[in-house]
This record gives structure tokens, C-alpha cells and sequence, in this order.
């Protein structure tokens, strides 16, 4: 029993580990790309600070890498109690990784693209400006995909610790509705009720980047509670019956 709690211990930390590293890498390389990437004249901006985009790609596919790491670090504690679950937050989590890293690609594309540009005769051409354009709808794309991957598998996970108490259910359940909150987010940018890294978008994802953060220090700090016992079949009367042992003497 104290090997599986220590082990348990083990993979809190972990994942508390995972957690940070994937959001200061996410905000980071957001920092990074967004500057250079958005606005009017983005190849030339994308030209002149080339080594800047390169930078923040690599620090977009350690976030990447990190997200995928998380569900996977958890799921040896989480299958023992809800395997299905356990392993859709893993599947879910892998393909936003996934998601992520063609983002990233569309990224180092958009700096090949720029040093055509720069040493073409014709840099205003419609096929710069149209290449460009699709590489951004392919990040803007990928991203908001990637982001309803995150919270499909975040809810799985949440939903094991909400009903195991492996983490204290105010933390779990204020995790419940954060993902609620920015999946409803996600779904209002995908039909263009509202613009990708608007402030809509941003205000509705604060409560689960915070949650995060909380999640993150507690799993270092406390690791994971003692959980509900995992359910198992009933024990009949009969099989009750049969387990016990004979009182009779032996002949």
C-alpha cells in the first residue's frame, strides 16, 4: 500500500510538473509568434525577425510535447479507476499535441515563404499573399482544433477527479466549469461568433488557466487523496456462501 501511495506521489508531481511547462511554454511562444505573425506586412516582419519565429516555434513544440505528456503521465493512476476515460484524456491530448505541431510547421513554412518573398523580383505577388494567408488560416485552423481536443480530453480527466476525490472536488469541480466555459469559447470562435484571441475567447479561458495553476501546485505539493474505492461487481449471497470457509471438521 505504501509503494502504490508513493508511486501515486510520484506521478502527482509529474504531472503538477507537466502542467506549468506546458502553459508558461504556451504563453511564451504565443508572446513570441503573435507579434509577427498577425497585422498587415507579416512576411516582412517574419523576414526581419526570422530568429524570433524559429524561437518561438521550438518553446510552441515543447508546449506541445508537454500537453501530450500530461494525460499520459496521469493514466496509470486514473485507469485504475476509470480506464476508459483514463485512456480517451490520453487519445484526446495526443491529437492536440499532434494538432499543435502542424501549427508549428505552418510556422516554419511562413518563414520559408518570407525569404522567397524577400529575394523574389515581384514580392507583392498573389501568390505570396495567397500562400501566406492559407498558411495563417492553417494555423488559426489547427489551433482552434487543437484547443477543443484539449478540453474534450480535460474533461475526461477532470471528470475521474471529481468522482474518485483524488484531488479535492472545489478544485476538481471549479475544473468541471472551467472547461465548460472555454469549450463554450471555442464553439463560439468556430461558428465566428467571436474572433480567434479575442477578448471574448481570452476572458472564458482565464478560469481553466488559472485551475491549471492550482492543479498544478497541488499535485506537487499534496499528490493525489485517497480514492473512492473502484466499484466492482456484487457479491451474491450464494458466492458469499461458497467463499466462506467449511466449519466442518476435516475427515
Amino acid at each position: 500500500m505504501r509503494d502504490s501511495a508513493e508511486s501515486g506521489n510520484v506521478v502527482a508531481r509529474e504531472a503538477g510538473v507537466l502542467f506549468i511547462t506546458a502553459t508558461a511554454a504556451s504563453l511564451l511562444s504565443t508572446s513570441l509568434l503573435n507579434p509577427v505573425l498577425n497585422g498587415s506586412g507579416y512576411l516582412a516582419k517574419i523576414f526581419a525577425h526570422q530568429d524570433r519565429v524559429i524561437a518561438g516555434v521550438s518553446v510552441e513544440l515543447l508546449a506541445a510535447f508537454s500537453s501530450a505528456a500530461i494525460a499520459i503521465s496521469l493514466y496509470p493512476v486514473l485507469a485504475r479507476h476509470r480506464p476508459g476515460l483514463a485512456l480517451g484524456s490520453v487519445g484526446f491530448r495526443l491529437i492536440e499535441g499532434v494538432l499543435y505541431v502542424v501549427g508549428a510547421i505552418g510556422a516554419l513554412l511562413l518563414v520559408t515563404l518570407s525569404q522567397q518573398a524577400a529575394s523574389s523580383q515581384a514580392p507583392g505577388s498573389p501568390y505570396f499573399s495567397t500562400t501566406g494567408a492559407l498558411l495563417r488560416a492553417l494555423r488559426d485552423q489547427t489551433s482552434l482544433a487543437a484547443v477543443l481536443a484539449f478540453y474534450t480530453g480535460a474533461l475526461m480527466y477532470y471528470c475521474i477527479f471529481f468522482q474518485t476525490g483524488l484531488v479535492p472536488r472545489w478544485l476538481s469541480g471549479w475544473g468541471l466549469a472551467g472547461v465548460i466555459l472555454g469549450f463554450t469559447a471555442a464553439i463560439l470562435v468556430l461558428f465566428r461568433v467571436t474572433g480567434y484571441m479575442s477578448a471574448p475567447q481570452v476572458l472564458l479561458n482565464i478560469p481553466i488557466g488559472v485551475n491549471e495553476m492550482v492543479l498544478a501546485v497541488w499535485l506537487i505539493v499534496r499528490g493525489f487523496r485517497s480514492a473512492a474505492p473502484v466499484p466492482g461487481p456484487p457479491v451474491s449471497g450464494t458466492d458469499v456462501t461458497r467463499a466462506a470457509p467449511s466449519s466442518a471438521p476435516m475427515a
